[in-house]
């Protein structure tokens, strides 16, 4: 009997907190067909009254939202293939070959992980005008790279260092070289954790806001996020419109996690089979 209530009460929890954490998307989207009026005063929390598309029709066809779509996914698939193609060579690099300032140049550039946006905005900002970059994709392309490097090297850095070395051991018997051992032998095991970082570095390269904001000031290279300011009005917001996009916009993260999330459990089932 005691161990059916703590059942319950485990149940009753995990209830509450699923409901919670799901609600807040279900009413983002049931706002996204509610006008002004039954956002506020009408009908706040309720089903909306008419699943009417006018606002995603507003939001396709007035604020350039395709636009600002394909901004986000050049950025995001530029900085994201950049970052992970520098971090994969770096992380082998230090953690699988064996040279005198290996251990110093994992530990340099995971620092970058404590330094905070705000402190290099300036420094930043000097350097895309010094090289002519703003008002470019270029602009947001490469610091987005550079921002997520040392999080990814660290990453990678980890999942080599469990890789038993007799797989390259067997590789180098069998007549294969540094780069065949490389591309034949270690980089398959990579997909994995490689897509988990997809996933991260996706998410936060195409939410960014506070350095788009600062360095692109031209319409034709402003991404989603920023797309969001139009619907805020001096005085009134259209937050019907502004939930639309909203939702379109959780549309591709959605997307770009369920085609990962087998190779992120892979990546962790992977992980326990090397260090066992």
């Amino acid at each position: 009997m005691i161990k059916k209530i703590k059942s319950c009460t485990v149940y009753i929890c995990l209830a509450f907190f699923s409901f919670i954490s799901v609600y807040p998307l279900v009413w983002m989207v049931f706002n996204s067909f509610k006008t002004n009026d039954e956002i506020f005063v009408t009908n706040r929390f309720g089903i909306p009254h008419s699943f009417s598309p006018v606002n995603y029709i507003k939001a396709i066809s007035m604020f350039d939202l395709l636009l600002y779509f394909r901004n986000s996914f050049i950025i995001c698939i530029v900085a994201i293939t950049i970052t992970v193609v520098c971090a994969v060579l770096f992380s082998y690099a230090t953690a699988r070959m064996e040279f005198p300032l290996a251990k110093k140049l994992q530990a340099f550039m995971t620092i970058g992980m404590f330094i905070p946006i705000q402190i290099i905005i300036i420094p930043l900002v000097i350097l895309i005008r010094d090289f002519r970059l703003q008002n470019s994709l270029f602009a947001l392309i490469i610091p987005y790279a550079v921002f997520q490097l040392s999080f990814s090297t660290l990453v990678l850095y980890g999942f080599f260092r469990g890789i038993p070395h007799e797989l390259e051991e067997a590789a180098y018997i069998d007549g294969a070289g540094i780069f065949r051992t490389f591309f034949s032998v270690i980089l398959p095991l990579v997909k994995s954790p490689v897509s988990t970082l997809i996933i991260f570095n996706f998410l936060s390269c195409f939410n960014e806001y506070y350095v788009a904001n600062i360095v692109i000031t031209n319409n034709a290279q402003r991404t989603l996020p920023l797309g969001l300011i139009y619907f805020k009005g001096q005085f009134t917001t259209d937050w019907g419109g502004m939930a639309a996009m909203m939702v379109l916009a959780s549309v591709p993260v959605l997307v770009i996690y369920f085609i990962f999330s087998e190779q992120v459990e892979k990546a962790m089932t992977l992980d326990a089979a090397l260090k066992g």
